[in-house]
């Protein structure tokens, strides 16, 4: 997907949450976020769009020493999708004013403006399916949208370090973990090594096959999408694991965003 392709995806994705929980009690607990109700959920949203909105205005190019952002909080949780819907109409305008490619601070791989515009959008998607899944809503996520999201998490999850400490964990002597997509194009393999792990090169996946791999893990995109994210585990309907399981539980023990 494009960098201008993310930008309308945060907007529709930012309409689709505001959406499902406009009318929700918002003390609604969240099953797929422990400890959360939707007013918990809305308000992480929400924050961390203002946030993110904040760096591209200010075009940072080191990490920066505060998070303090005027979040404009309502005061009223039941005000929250509104605000929610107002913070993404200020991300909007600033992709708008904003050359996407332009070189910019970023904590994951891609050191340019279109990185903070992806992160917003998977940070979006996910927390409206926790949402919709609270809500019994039954979410659905467009195929070529989640295989883009495997993308963007499995090239940056090598980089979270700060805030994801486990990962640190993910080293094995020269292993490889397979993500393969069954509804479309994509595929990805990982390598941990000894001092760490990453994702393969395009080529190198591609003249790969599936018994190159020490493990692999088959699904749908949406599937490997929630996956991923800890939204659902391998022994769901619809995934298939295989291979090594010492390392697909080292994977999943340790790769929670």
């Amino acid at each position: 997907m494009t960098p201008n392709e993310h930008v309308d995806a945060v907007a529709a994705e930012t309409h689709r949450f505001a959406t499902a929980v406009r009318s929700a009690d918002p003390a609604t607990p969240v099953p797929t976020c422990p400890d959360w109700t939707l007013a918990d959920l809305l308000r992480h949203a929400g924050s961390v769009q203002r946030w993110f909105t904040v760096l591209l205005r200010q075009r940072i190019q080191t990490p920066p020493t505060s998070r303090d952002v005027d979040l404009k909080l309502p005061e009223r949780a039941e005000d929250y999708p509104a605000w929610l819907t107002e913070a993404g109409a200020e991300a909007a305008a600033t992709f708008a004013e904003t050359d996407l490619d332009a070189p910019m601070w970023a904590w994951g791989a891609d050191q340019h403006a279109r990185f903070w515009v992806r992160r917003m959008l998977f940070e979006t998607l996910v927390h409206r399916v926790d949402a919709e899944l609270a809500l019994g809503l039954g979410p659905e996520i467009d195929p070529d949208l989640a295989a883009d999201g495997v993308a963007e998490f499995l090239t940056n999850l090598p980089h979270a370090t700060l805030f994801a400490p486990h990962t640190a964990k993910l080293r094995a002597a020269d292993r490889t973990l397979r993500f393969t997509r069954t509804d479309g194009d994509g595929d990805w393999l990982i390598h941990l090594r000894p001092d760490g792990f990453g994702l393969a090169p395009a080529d190198t996946t591609a003249t790969a096959t599936t018994a190159d791999a020490d493990a692999t893990v088959s699904a749908t995109a949406a599937d490997l999408l929630l996956l991923l994210y800890g939204r659902t585990d391998r022994s769901a309907p619809g995934i298939t694991a295989s291979g090594d399981e010492e390392l697909l539980d080292l994977w999943f023990t340790n790769s929670a965003f």
